[in-house]
């Protein structure tokens, strides 16, 4: 342990020497940044701090230090600030899932909010209205991954250590609905009669209206013994469908299909794919849905971009004729079916289009009143540019990533549109990432 007059001069009494791995000084966490790490200031470096918060004082062993950046290790806690709150899961700290469940509500709304006003600035948006976040509940994200690997002696289920591929086994989560963690013993109980040492295995499980949809990922194709013991496993726990794929992306192969697997989108019910794209929450679709039909207003014209399965689609078409348009063709499939089934197979067209490949020209455009569009987390840049120049009169943006979509809002903007409002959504509890609804208008 450093004497207190060398951690005095860590404090920039003394030069950046002082900041040597292996150091040991006491800091104030001034703030949150950017992974949800606290950072201090010391001898003119910045030093990254896991599991702080603003206000703690703390007496960290530096472990690497690198162009004027530090990361601590064996963080100890002196003085405990007002931004810290206690953990609600007993897995906090190893498991990776969650990154800030020891900041308190108000802070960690503050620090969702500034990730969004910070991508905003380094685009040159700084002045652009970021509003206050809207948080998702405790206990309701409806899709999760898994992971399992069979050990020497035991099963090991649960979410990765952060940076690491070791599984931190789990039998709480204060993010997944209850009816996930139900499943974990059965679950458990299950991947142990067919996994050998040392296998490992994803497990994806997202709760629908009429189940758990479930999808083995990895491994060689079950045999008839494991597709034996997969069929008694859905019935066990009543799941509405269970299915294996060889790798992420891959084709989907069905196990057991004891039900559609259905969902409501707008109120719409629409069977999706096996593992198919849903919003984390539907707490979080909900706002998302009433932000982006309030944006487009009376618009009788809406293109949907990036739709999947209709996500926004289905609540749009209460009032606009909407085309739904996206490059998943399981996704469009199913869009298009439940606008059948619904009688709204007049109001919505669905269009299969690889929009990264083949955007909405400016010519195309044009028909529309509004567009909406919710790429993944790279972004729209390309579309972006053609709705620069095609002069639709609202274009609202939906966004998992505030990096890629500060870069497109600045595209917009400079073509012309006028950023009028941002609502950050918390759809990732605990996490660094933040979802947004943000909407365009040309003067």
């Amino acid at each position: 342990m450093a004497k207190p007059d060398a951690m005095n001069r860590a404090h920039g009494q003394s030069g950046p020497a002082s900041l040597s791995p292996g150091r040991v000084v006491e800091l104030t966490v001034d703030a949150i940044g950017g992974r949800g790490d606290g950072i201090a200031k010391a001898a003119d470096a910045t030093i990254f701090i896991p599991q702080t918060a603003p206000g703690d004082r703390v007496r960290v062993t530096l472990d690497e230090t690198a162009r004027g950046v530090a990361a601590g290790a064996s963080v100890e806690l002196l003085h405990p600030g007002d931004g810290r709150a206690e953990p609600p899961c007993p897995h906090f700290g190893p498991c990776g899932g969650c990154l800030i469940q020891h900041l308190t509500p108000d802070v960690q709304s503050d620090w969702k909010r500034r990730l969004v006003a910070e991508a905003l600035d380094r685009q040159g948006l700084g002045s652009a209205p970021v509003g206050p976040v809207i948080a998702v509940p405790p206990q309701s994200r409806r899709r999760v991954t898994m992971a399992a690997r069979r050990g020497e002696t035991r099963l090991f289920l649960g979410f990765n250590e952060r940076a690491s591929n070791r599984i931190v086994d789990v039998e709480a989560c204060a993010v997944a609905r209850p009816e996930i963690i139900a499943i974990l013993p059965d679950l458990r109980q299950l991947l142990t009669g067919l996994l050998r040492r040392g296998e490992t295995r994803d497990i994806a499980v997202t709760t629908l209206d009429d189940g758990l949809d479930l999808v083995l990922v990895g491994g060689p194709p079950p045999d008839l013994t494991a597709r034996e013991a997969l069929a008694r496993f859905a019935e066990r726990v009543d799941a509405a469908r269970l299915s294996w794929r060889a790798a992420p992306g891959s084709q989907a192969e069905p196990i057991a299909h004891r039900r559609a697997g259905t969902v409501r989108l707008g109120g719409v019910p629409v069977t999706v794919p096996p593992g198919g794209f849903l919003q984390a929450t539907a707490e979080a679709e909900a706002a998302m849905a009433e932000a982006v039909v309030s944006a487009v207003g009376d618009s009788a014209r809406v293109a949907d971009l990036f739709c999947g399965a209709g996500t926004l689609t289905f609540a749009l078409a209460r009032a606009a004729s909407v085309v739904a348009v996206d490059g998943d063709g399981e996704a469009i499939e199913a869009l298009r079916a439940g606008a059948r089934q619904a009688g709204l197979d007049g109001r919505i067209q669905a269009r299969g289009r690889n929009l990264y490949e083949d955007p909405l020209t400016e010519s195309e455009l044009r028909a529309f009143d509004a567009v909406v569009f919710d790429p993944p987390r790279p972004g729209a840049r390309d579309q972006a540019g053609r709705l620069a120049a095609g002069g639709v009169p609202t274009v609202v943006a939906v966004s998992c990533n505030p990096a890629s979509f500060a870069r497109d809002a600045r595209i917009l903007t400079e073509g012309g549109y006028r950023l009028e409002s941002i609502t950050p959504i918390d759809q990732f509890l605990w996490s660094a990432h933040v979802e947004l609804v943000a909407v365009f208008r040309r003067p």
